[in-house]
């Protein structure tokens, strides 16, 4: 069960960033976020964070 949370969260960010660039790219439309191109830059930047988060997760129960 070791790195399980790390795991959670890393899958959640790289969700959320994917999510949060596609809404900023404007393909995703009812929300305050479409069209606004931070938006585009931010999702990236959340998904590669939880690239790395789920790396370490993998590394963490790997180890075991």
């Amino acid at each position: 069960m070791r790195g399980w949370l790390a795991l959670t969260l890393g899958l959640l960010a790289v969700v959320i960033g994917a999510v949060w660039t596609v809404q900023g790219l404007g393909y995703v439309t009812g929300s305050l976020m479409t069209d606004v191109r931070i938006w585009a830059v931010i999702g990236p930047l959340v998904s590669l964070a939880g690239l790395v988060v789920l790396w370490f997760g993998l590394r963490s129960r790997r180890r075991t």
